[in-house]
């Protein structure tokens, strides 16, 4: 499974270990990933997403997960958001 968040699409990064002599050697940054369920209050039901700590707290600043998948582009959601994102749209045309 990949390291990167279903909402926001944050990644692993590359860097450099730099020890005291100055010596370079590359490793990783890894998104601080948690498996959570969040509630849509216009389905009236709960998904599981695997989420950055950073994402979570963006999601609730907003106002919660309907409002966070209407404003946020598709190309930066994972499938399961986008398939929820467009659950979501129909239930509100309708």
């Amino acid at each position: 499974m990949s390291r990167i968040c279903e909402l926001t699409g944050k990644g692993r990064l590359v860097g450099n270990n730099v020890s005291h002599a100055n010596n370079k050697t590359k490793r990783v940054f890894l998104p601080n990933l948690q498996n959570v369920t969040l509630m849509s209050e216009g389905l009236d039901r709960s998904f599981k997403f695997r989420v950055s700590t950073h994402g979570l707290r963006s999601v609730e600043h907003v106002g919660g997960l309907d409002n966070w998948l209407l404003k946020t582009s598709d190309d930066q959601l994972s499938a399961n958001a986008l398939k929820v994102k467009r659950e979501l749209v129909k239930k509100a045309a309708a």
